[in-house]
């Protein structure tokens, strides 16, 4: 039998200086073939945008250390030649939502290419991850794959291991990774698909816990119903199992002298206590949605 591991992908990574998605200060981009890392390539970005200081104490990029750095049009040719017309890998929704944010910030052609999310590889390999836990983190430390987390080439060669570890398990090349992946992540008795009206397991944010702070464009009901169609379960307060928090415009009078609300604070206060949560503006949100 042939190698299961016998085909080329690449895997990209993104980090931002704030939390506006379209921030990336850094990428990092990994290709695998024949179950081997065989290039890399990365680079700091100039976001021209602020760095919030949460995102800093994250992933340890500030403003100085991309002070020189290219912006993202002066690099753009670069990514689209690593990566178009290839299959390209990126854990979770978020990285593909900010390169496209990005792209569309400076008027940029959406990068050509086949985007696959390996969580959801993940959560149709390992049953105990097929409804929450499969974050790059906790997968990754299942698996006994040490990385630097969030340094944008680390997090690419890792969610790469992740990869060819699961195409090992189920014995699969790329393309029949693909086809698996058109597939419901659980089915029961006959191959019927459990259907659950608050969040469906198939939903490709299943397990994630959101919480929605300031004013949205949306109504507050029809942002939860949204979020629970994607699986998402929602709630009102930010706690331990908070994993994604979403904040719309502020109203200072209701902030009681504080530049941020206390769902915020609250939030960047478990980032810092090593909580996998992330926070996103309404329009990373509707981007997440419609993608």
């Amino acid at each position: 039998m042939e190698n299961s591991t016998e085909s080329k992908f690449l895997v990209i990574d993104v980090e931002t200086a704030n939390p506006d998605f379209s921030s990336i200060c850094q990428i990092g981009i990994a290709e695998f073939n024949n179950g081997e890392l065989i290039n890399t390539w990365e680079s700091l970005i100039n976001p021209e945008d602020y760095f919030d200081s949460h995102n800093i104490s994250i992933h340890g990029i500030n403003p100085n250390m991309v002070k020189d750095a290219p912006t993202l049009p002066e690099i753009s040719h670069i990514i689209k030649g690593l990566v178009e017309n290839q299959i390209l890998f990126h854990h979770m929704p978020f990285d593909k939502i900010a390169l496209n944010r990005a792209f569309i910030k400076y008027e940029l052609d959406f990068l050509d290419t086949c985007w696959v999310d390996s969580a959801k590889l993940v959560r149709r390999t390992w049953k105990e991850f097929s409804s929450s836990g499969y974050g790059l983190k906790n997968i990754s430390n299942y698996l006994g794959i040490k990385f630097n987390h969030h340094n944008a080439l680390e997090d690419s060669i890792a969610t790469g291991n992740v990869i060819l570890k699961a195409l090992e398990i189920n014995n699969f090349k790329i393309g029949d990774c693909i086809e698996r992946l058109r597939k419901p992540v659980t089915t029961y008795k006959n191959n019927s698909v459990s259907i659950k009206l608050e969040g469906s397991p198939e939903g490709p944010l299943s397990g994630e816990n959101m919480v929605f702070t300031g004013s949205l464009f949306l109504t507050r009901a029809e942002a939860a119903k949204m979020a629970a169609e994607m699986g998402c379960n929602v709630s009102n307060s930010v706690t331990k199992k908070t994993t994604i928090l979403i904040v719309g415009s502020q109203d200072n009078f209701k902030l009681n002298g504080y530049k941020k609300s206390s769902k915020h604070r609250k939030a960047e206060e478990l980032l810092l206590k090593g909580v996998d949560l992330k926070i996103m503006s309404e329009d990373d949100f509707r981007n997440l949605i419609n993608n």
